[in-house]
């Protein structure tokens, strides 16, 4: 049994990245995982600083913010999955701050104990990806993560569903 973090980034509650997330997390709990959802628009996460604070302290972060809960989950997290339309031809503003802000459990935990698998899910209104995958692939090579699938289009749910019962 995995314990699953999804950052889902989109802006509306019922769109077509709500609909790939419900059909991932149908199949993760159907294979006896746990997820956890943190639906991005609704919570208060500021940007990073760049204060540096998380290199010299023990505490993730100098600020707080809702960005306390994702970090206190993400201890016992052993997959993140991140969920995003694409606008403006990247991953969406709250996916990319809360991204930004993983970086103070980074610096605490050290990069081995930071490392996850991780698992991308994106819809978009034409098949322009290339910007969110290549951060998605630069996050996950810089953090020494683990791809463990790819979900890209409205309507895949099957796949999404799939994919999230295949994890064990």
């Amino acid at each position: 049994m995995k314990r699953i973090m999804i950052l889902n980034g989109a802006a509306r509650k019922n769109g077509s990245t709500a609909s790939l997330v419900r059909a991932f997390t149908e199949g993760a709990v159907s294979a006896g995982n746990t997820v956890t959802e943190f639906y991005l628009q609704d919570m208060t996460i500021h940007g990073c600083t760049g204060c540096r604070a998380c290199k010299k302290d023990a505490n993730p972060c100098a600020q707080h913010d809702d960005m306390d809960r994702i970090y206190e989950a993400f201890y016992d997290t052993d997959v993140v999955v991140f969920a995003s339309p694409v606008y403006f031809g990247s991953i969406t503003g709250p996916m990319k701050t809360a991204g930004d802000r993983l970086y103070a459990l980074a610096n605490t935990l050290g990069k081995e104990k930071f490392a996850r698998d991780s698992v991308l899910l994106m819809t978009a209104g034409s098949p322009m990806y290339e910007q969110s995958l290549a951060w998605y692939a630069m996050y996950s090579t810089y953090n020494g993560w683990h791809d463990i699938g790819t979900v890209l289009g409205a309507g895949k749910e099957e796949e999404a569903r799939a994919l999230g019962a295949s994890i064990r």
